[in-house]
């Protein structure tokens, strides 16, 4: 491992605190053996001496080693699959025993032995109880087709109870899941750490997700629930488990079970909104020439029978309703519009910010996407916004991401496909923008092969280094 990767892994920060952290833990250890070696040699005074410093050393040992420790523990923790955590309530109620049966066994008396009586019995009762509540219970969950950032999106919860004599109350369902299959910085990884340590450190990280809390879910029944949840970001989120909880009945515990869910991807799509005025008005001449193929001008060409994700508002009522079968109307072809939406993913790198690849991953880990970048957002919220409002219009739509030129298609249908592909995509942060591109050669050859075609290009490229011949056809929107 060269010195510029340890520098990537590890920070000053780091090295000083592992230093203090030995010098105190080894320095308490010489001290406690000095106090040993003290006293068996009669030395009073040297032992109460060392005996003192080494309290100090035990002080140093719970400021600076044990919180740590104990961040890492519970952040591990949280991950394992462990049937029950102590509170904080329970927490306090386990001192309460504690104190009060030393008070008890040191003093002898009966009222304090009848009180810890008390005290022991409600640990138990609220220990026993919470787990019977959580036993044989089910967790389904049905969410729409398409689900859209920033939009409330109904999802009904159902949480079935299969105990034939009690009932369970107070349950919070959760479902776990990833943003992503490995984290977003797995080659570095796998470059810089040895093959055990980059297997564990390339995990992405669980996110949680709260779907509902049910109050009393009787016995033999299912509670189902509506609500409705906003995803904040566009993205897919990978379905892994659903986890339900309980502090039932006393707080003292959170009992919680991992229910093992059907592999899922949710897939968030952009944000939509209305479009600039200036891409609404942009000149987008359509003929009157009919061509004798399906399209979407307005002469009749035949009816047939009605197909999944055909638009419902060509649907012929009348020829329904003697048929008895659903039939749809199909219009002959005009010099249709023709656009081409092209967004360029490239971004400065810049824009990162000089961080270790130990903070990114930290970040990643704490929730937040590292790579997440405004500007490219709200690229993306305008490619998706200028797709739906020309398959509104009818217009026949080709999405280009870098490189990659989709199939253009009409409707509903080839809008879903599209957004699709845009909730997925993620910026890639380069040195240099200028330059060819991917692109710039793919919307040369779209232009070649269509010249009706009209092309909406998103970069963030000066106009300077897009090609002279597709910044005179293109209209450019800044990234």
């Amino acid at each position: 491992m060269r010195l510029s990767d340890l520098r990537q892994i590890f920070s000053l920060r780091d090295l000083r605190n592992a230093v203090l952290g030995l010098i105190v833990i080894f320095g308490g250890i010489g001290l406690a053996a000095l106090t040993l070696y003290a006293h068996r040699t009669g030395q009073p005074r040297l032992a109460g001496l060392a005996a003192a410093i080494s309290l100090v050393f035990v002080v140093l040992i719970l400021i600076f080693v044990v919180p740590p420790l104990a961040r890492n523990a519970s952040k591990e923790a949280s991950q394992l699959n462990l049937p029950f955590e102590l509170t904080i309530g329970g927490a306090i109620m386990l001192g309460l025993i504690v104190i009060v049966g030393f008070s008890a066994w040191n003093t002898g008396n009966n009222l304090l032995f009848l009180v810890l009586s008390f005290l022991a019995a409600a640990m138990i009762v609220g220990f026993f109880a919470g787990g019977i509540s959580l036993k044989k219970l089910d967790v389904k969950m049905r969410f729409p087709e398409t689900i859209f950032a920033g939009e409330a999106t109904p999802i009904l919860v159902s949480l079935q109870n299969r105990k034939r004599l009690f009932p369970s109350y107070s349950v919070v369902a959760e479902v776990r899941g990833t943003e992503r299959e490995r984290s977003a910085f797995e080659a570095e990884i796998r470059r810089m750490l040895p093959s055990f340590l980059a297997k564990r450190f390339s995990q992405a990280p669980i996110i949680r997700r709260t779907l509902d809390y049910f109050v009393h879910v009787p016995r033999n029944e299912t509670a189902e629930s509506r609500v409705e949840h906003i995803f904040p970001h566009r993205g897919r989120f990978l379905i892994k488990d659903f986890e339900i909880s309980t502090k039932f009945p006393f707080a003292f515990f959170r009992h919680r079970r991992r229910l093992a869910a059907k592999a899922t991807e949710l897939i968030v799509f952009p944000k939509l909104e209305t479009i600039d005025p200036d891409l609404e008005t942009y000149p987008l001449e359509t003929g009157n020439r009919v061509v004798f193929k399906r399209g979407s001008g307005q002469d009749l060409l035949a009816l047939r029978g009605y197909h999944p994700n055909d638009d419902l508002r060509r649907v012929d009522w009348k020829a329904t309703a003697r048929s008895r079968d659903l039939v749809v109307r199909e219009f002959s072809a005009e010099d249709d519009r023709k656009i081409v939406v092209a967004i360029d993913t490239r971004l400065p790198a810049s824009e990162t910010g000089k961080k270790t690849l130990r903070e990114r991953i930290e970040a990643e880990q704490s929730g937040k996407d590292t790579l997440r970048s405004e500007r490219f957002e709200a690229a993306v919220t305008k490619a998706a916004s200028i797709i739906a409002h020309f398959t509104e219009e009818q217009a026949e739509i080709t999405l280009v991401i870098d490189g990659d030129a989709g199939e253009p298609g009409i409707g509903n249908r080839h809008l879903h496909d599209s957004l699709r592909r845009l909730a997925v995509i993620e910026p890639r942060f380069v040195d240099e923008i200028g330059g060819p591109a991917g692109i710039f050669a793919t919307l040369q050859e779209s232009a070649e092969q269509s010249e009706e075609s009209h092309i909406f290009l998103l970069t963030a490229a000066e106009t300077g280094e897009i090609p002279a011949e597709i910044a005179s056809r293109a209209k450019i929107v800044a990234i």
